[in-house]
């Protein structure tokens, strides 16, 4: 009986909440979660709390927030008392030691937003899109000390299609991780699942940073598109004009076709389009973002912003 087995949930954000959520409506007891520490923002800089604890403030479920695990005896011993079943890991976003991951009987299980063992790593799905990938999808496995290394339990993919975005691709593998959690503790629990070593070619999914979010316009423009929508809407990609300029860019349209002009020139702009050309074509923005001021549509950053005709980005 679910209710019987012991969990304790590790992660941070909206796509580990909706894990949390899913194992507590199927019936878990879910003995403590464990989230990183509240962080200050908005204007004020004010404390916030993360979606997880959020979740589980509501749910009454026991809260830890360590600022590390590794080499801290305390969270250690917190752990073992707790005494859990199996220990739930959910974008938590720090590596639990070997003593940790020994300690539940049916071991750790991590939620990973990618077909491993491609992408390993912390920004799986951004460099999904990115690369052209045609499918995703969502790997649990059983953790072991490395990064993403520990034996694959059950896999799911989804098709990307042109019309995804970071946005939809989150949404929809936060749902299937969360089924895919469940169904893996079941099969755990009743011993019903196999657990595959990774092996062959991997990849890795590195932390975008901010220095990784230009667009190159010397890149294809179908490259450039999936950029752009690999990193809408978070952190968004940027164009910077010659004079030092710099503007956020969240959705385009890409054309491969042969234009006049350099790569990063301002081809057509009037009040309602803006094209810049690439290395094989040429891009059309839609949704831009000036310094110190708001997300808008093309039509109306034209109406605001003086773009002219063979402009350069560098």
């Amino acid at each position: 009986m679910r209710e019987n087995i012991k969990v304790l949930f590790m992660g941070t954000p909206e796509f580990a909440k909706a894990s949390l959520e899913k194992i507590y409506d199927s019936g878990f007891n879910i003995v403590g979660c464990y989230t990183n520490p509240d962080k200050p923002a908005g204007r004020g800089m004010k404390l916030k709390y993360s979606p997880v604890k959020e979740y589980a403030i509501l749910k009454n479920i026991p809260v830890y927030q360590p600022f590390k695990v590794r080499n801290n005896s305390e969270v250690i011993e917190e752990i073992k008392n707790l005494n859990p079943d199996v220990i739930a890991v959910v974008a938590y976003g720090k590596i639990l030691p070997k003593v940790i991951l020994d300690i539940p009987k049916y071991g750790c299980v991590n939620v990973h937003s990618s077909l491993l063992p491609k992408y390993r790593g912390s920004a799986p799905m951004q460099w999904a899109i990115i690369n052209g990938e045609e499918k995703t999808g969502v790997t649990t496995m059983l953790m072991d000390e490395g990064m993403d290394t520990g034996d694959i339990l059950l896999k799911e993919e989804i098709d990307i299609l042109d019309s995804d975005n970071l946005e939809t691709i989150h949404d929809k593998l936060m749902i299937i991780g969360a089924n895919l959690l469940v169904e893996t503790i079941d099969g755990l629990v009743d011993r019903k699942i196999d657990r595959i070593k990774q092996t062959g070619d991997f990849s890795m999914a590195p932390m975008i940073h901010r220095d990784t979010t230009h667009i190159d316009f010397n890149k294809n423009a179908r490259e450039i598109f999936n950029f752009v929508r690999g990193l809408s809407p978070y952190p968004g990609t940027y164009i910077k004009r010659d004079d030092g300029k710099i503007f956020k860019v969240f959705e385009i349209e890409y054309f491969e076709e042969e234009v006049e002009g350099v790569n990063g020139e301002v081809i057509l702009v009037n009040k309602n389009n803006l094209l810049i050309k690439c290395n094989n074509g040429y891009i059309k923005i839609k949704t831009i973002q000036p310094e110190n001021s708001k997300k808008m549509d093309i039509v109306a950053f034209l109406q605001g912003n003086k773009i002219s005709l063979h402009d350069m980005f560098v």
